[in-house]
């Protein structure tokens, strides 16, 4: 598989990480959008949000309750954004599920 959000969470391309766990991996995107923009993937290869399952879907959960954790790191207790893009309609550009978290700014909608 060449996906490079598989590699980044293998290691093999090198990211600035913002969390790390078993099952989650967390970077600051290369190039952000707002202040805080970190980038929030499972491990696990799970193409987009539409290939949620039952089996996997406790991944989202922990996702954002990494969220809330990165998000008071980053002191965003004003608000943050997240974002999914699902499929190539939806803007999703890595097919590999992965969550956007944007805060620092004041968040227009709707978002473009």
């Amino acid at each position: 598989m060449d996906c490079v959000f598989c590699k980044i969470a293998k290691g093999e391309i090198p990211s600035r990480k913002a969390y790390e766990d078993e099952t989650v991996l967390a970077f600051y995107d290369l190039q952000p959008q707002a202040p805080v923009h970190i980038l929030i993937i499972p491990k696990q290869h799970i193409a987009s949000a539409m290939d949620i399952t039952p089996a996997n879907s406790a991944i989202v959960a922990h996702i954002f309750e990494v969220a809330a954790k990165l998000a008071a790191q980053n002191h965003l207790e004003a608000g943050f954004r997240i974002v999914c893009n699902a499929g190539k309609e939806g803007g999703q550009t890595v097919p590999h599920l992965h969550f956007h978290l944007l805060g620092g700014r004041s968040m227009k909608w709707p978002p473009g």
